[in-house]
């Protein structure tokens, strides 16, 4: 019998779960619905439907990168000049909850203090990181990579065609000094040095990687801390070297008439048997000269403000700057930013920081190739500081009567014994 009672008791409210069940369920979907589009609502009534949070257009809109009206997040910070939610905020809940406390921080709308040793602490939050940690692991590694591969495969392919340029004439077995110890101290100094800060700065950027898979996080965390410790260090090796470089150099790579002739026919890269007149350096070492002076201030400075962030902004007075003068106009764009964390400062730093690191090396492959394996004798100038007669008059023949007419002048003024 009780049986019977509970059979007939459970067949009476099963239709009635059953009706409250879809009712529940039409309360909880329609809301849905009208952020699925279902039926083309106004944005304040579809986040009234939602209890004034963001609806799935608004999530959908900034998965695409879409600029929304965030307004409702902005202004949802609570109310902290209350003295009731002052006091609330001992209570379970709290008279303003963490997520607008979170809100009010990110947009600088929250009232407090911050006592810090450096600017970074004062920067509770910063969400414009995102922007330079998909450039950095996306174009930057990407092209950087297709540079530096590209160049080498241009120069292999430069040396299969056109092999090793010989020395044309007799070798004479005469030498004339090249260049001087100091000289050559500077150089390898300079190009040392670039050298190791080029393989540092490349395991930091691609060791994840790469070195990861290949030794494990243990190993690169290691080589990671060393590599770091190193480029900040052989940095002022790299900087001392470049001034040496620029004193010892520069005056004799002013651009003249003779660098013309040397550009119509390539410098004789090309063609066997030619050889354009040129100074102590022709229009292709200028280009390298320049090039290296460009660019290592250029990365010697981003560098530093990397070494001395908060004492070395570079970015936001150089956005001003363009600003000031509508660069950004120039192409469409709108004007750049003129207030940055420090946080951000060091964010534009080293994406410039990579760039020019990425082209310097690209360069000096081809440095590198001419003054080793692509050249017979090239080697012996920055060597031993010497080289044959011959290749100086074949590469540098103006340069050879400069040094002969010296010699003869000063053999001349000599007394006579």
């Amino acid at each position: 019998m009780r049986f019977r009672l509970l059979t007939l008791l459970v067949g009476l409210l099963m239709p009635l779960s059953l009706a409250a069940q879809d009712a529940s369920i039409r309360q909880l979907t329609e809301p849905l619905a009208v952020d699925l589009g279902a039926a083309p609502v106004d944005d304040a009534d579809a986040r009234a439907a939602t209890g004034g949070a963001q609806t799935l257009d608004d999530i959908m809109a900034r998965q695409r990168g879409e600029k929304i009206d965030d307004e409702f997040r902005r202004s949802a910070t609570g109310d902290p000049d209350s003295a009731s939610a002052i006091a609330a905020q001992l209570g379970t809940l709290g008279g303003s909850s963490d997520s607008e406390l979170l809100r009010a921080m990110r947009y600088g709308s929250a009232d407090i203090t911050v006592t810090s040793r450096n600017p970074a602490a004062d920067v509770i939050m910063q969400d414009r990181g995102m922007w330079w940690l998909q450039v950095r692991q996306g174009p930057l590694a990407t092209y950087g990579a297709y540079l530096l591969g590209g160049t080498l495969i241009l120069l292999a392919l430069f040396f299969l065609i056109r092999g090793r340029i010989r020395i044309d004439g007799e070798i004479t077995g005469r030498t004339i000094t090249r260049f001087s110890s100091f000289e050559r101290f500077g150089h390898w100094l300079f190009a040392g040095s670039f050298l190791v800060l080029s393989a540092t700065g490349l395991i930091t950027l691609f060791g994840r990687t790469i070195l990861i898979p290949l030794f494990g996080k243990d190993m690169f965390a290691t080589l990671a801390l060393a590599s770091k410790w190193v480029h900040n260090n052989v940095a002022w090796a790299f900087m001392l070297g470049l001034i040496i470089v620029i004193l010892n150099w520069t005056l004799h790579n002013i651009p003249n008439r003779h660098d013309l002739k040397w550009l119509a026919v390539g410098g004789g890269l090309f063609s066997k048997g030619v050889h354009p007149p040129a100074r102590k350096f022709n229009a292709g070492q200028k280009m390298i000269f320049w090039g290296c002076v460009i660019l290592g201030l250029s990365i010697s400075a981003s560098g530093l403000s990397l070494l001395f962030p908060f004492e070395l902004p570079m970015f936001a007075k150089t956005f001003a700057l363009i600003n000031d003068i509508g660069a950004p106009g120039w192409f469409g764009l709108a004007p750049l930013p003129e207030q940055l964390a420090a946080q951000e400062e060091m964010q534009f730093a080293q994406l410039w920081h990579a760039v020019v690191a990425f082209v310097f090396m690209a360069m000096i492959f081809a440095h590198i190739y001419l003054g080793s394996i692509g050249m017979e004798g090239a080697f012996d100038a920055m060597g031993t500081g010497e080289v044959d007669e011959q290749w100086a008059r074949e590469h540098h023949g103006l340069w050879v009567q400069e040094v002969k007419a010296k010699e003869a002048a000063a053999g001349s003024a000599a007394p006579a014994e």
